[in-house]
């Protein structure tokens, strides 16, 4: 398995910025790679990608959501093996701390590559920074869910 951990400052206040985090369907606008995300329900997100032209289909399972703390998936089933948190800090009433810990493991000599590489390292702070951009432009969130999941 490899790791990511990546942070980022945003300029927009804990609560909008869980709430935007929460809008899975959103994450094609910020995300490259990532051309759908359909909510299935409150656990089950399926997603389609393409990355370096490998088109990939696959579901995450929400494990752990407690609102303005934390959103912790994992994949099940399929070839995408994934897992990984994100949590939200407040610096103060109008900035966030975005963490993000991802573990997966690579499929196949070109995603072995390109972790080596880093390319994936440089994708994920590249996601950050237009999720940045992506909430800081609009100000506020597109819309939330503060539902709790909590691990089983």
């Amino acid at each position: 398995m490899s790791k990511i951990q990546k942070s980022i400052d945003v300029d927009v206040p804990l609560h909008s910025v869980y709430n935007q985090w929460t809008q899975f369907e959103d994450f094609p606008s910020f995300m490259e790679g990532v051309e759908e995300v359909t909510q299935i329900d409150e656990r089950h997100n399926h997603w389609r990608t393409n990355a370096a032209g490998m088109s990939r289909e696959f579901e995450t399972e929400i494990v752990d959501q407690l609102p303005d703390e934390r959103v912790a998936w994992r994949t099940v089933g399929g070839e995408v093996q994934q897992m990984g948190v994100v949590t939200f800090q407040k610096l103060d009433e109008n900035h966030t701390r975005v963490n993000l810990v991802i573990d997966f493991e690579p499929g196949g000599i070109t995603e072995k590559a390109g972790d080596m590489l880093g390319i994936v390292d440089r994708r994920v702070k590249g996601d950050l920074s237009r999720f940045k951009g992506f909430i800081e432009a609009r100000g506020n969130e597109t819309g939330g869910w503060r539902g709790r999941i909590s691990p089983s």
